[in-house]
């Protein structure tokens, strides 16, 4: 990548290609990726394997949007970059039809050999109604403390 915001429409289009090869490769060897459920992948060749399964199983015939996104550049080799996304189209799971989903992306890219690789990238959901997760035991729910 010639700049760092490309990330931004370079991922999405990947991942509207079903791509994972593609999607990896905007990505440094030794780069992290976190999901929306924290799962960590720690190189490329993972963060490829994760996709292509992901879009094998739950997103195959999913679209994203970018709806928004912010550069900040933290001096000439490094930067953050956020995308606010929203996703459609992800696969049913146990009847229904999934609803639109929300969320932000942060990346943060270093400048190489006059070109811009992701070294590690965070994923998370936009709960509306919500600032936080809650934990009980069926597990971690989305929650507000504000009041009614």
């Amino acid at each position: 990548m010639d700049e760092p915001e490309e990330i931004a429409d370079r991922f999405v289009q990947a991942w509207n290609r079903t791509d994972a090869a593609a999607l990896a490769g905007l990505f440094a060897q030794d780069a992290d990726f976190v999901n929306v459920v924290g799962l960590w992948w720690e190189d490329r060749e993972r963060i490829r394997q994760a996709h292509d399964y992901g879009f094998r199983r739950i997103f195959g015939d999913s679209e994203m949007k970018v709806q928004r996104t912010k550069l900040r550049r933290l001096g000439d080799s490094a930067a953050v970059v956020h995308l606010e996304w929203t996703l459609s189209g992800q696969s049913p799971q146990n009847g229904g039809e999934p609803g639109e989903r929300r969320g932000i992306f942060s990346f943060v890219l270093h400048k190489n050999d006059d070109a811009w690789l992701a070294v590690s990238a965070h994923n998370t959901d936009r709960v509306p109604g919500s600032e936080t997760h809650i934990a009980g035991d069926s597990g971690i729910a989305p929650t507000s403390y504000q009041q009614s």
